[in-house]
């Protein structure tokens, strides 16, 4: 192989290898996002929980004051 022919294999490769780093720049942007997303949605899960047990609680309530369940002791 000549020099020259060396030299334009490298920069095809040199072309080729910006265009993945940029690519791979995009995919880290793109799972950020996603764990940004994820991070939401567990925070979304937390409150729901939360509210849940809430109203499991009051309901609980309403079903003794009502003598539908014996207290519990």
């Amino acid at each position: 192989m000549t020099n020259e022919l060396m030299c334009e294999l490298l920069k095809s490769m040199q072309v080729r290898l910006v265009r993945m780093d940029g690519k791979l720049d995009e995919v880290k942007l793109e799972l950020q996002a996603i764990r940004g997303h994820q991070l939401a949605i567990q925070q979304d899960f937390s409150v729901i929980y939360s509210k849940l047990s809430h109203i499991e609680d009051r309901t609980g309530r309403i079903e003794i004051r009502l003598g539908l369940v014996e207290p519990a002791h």
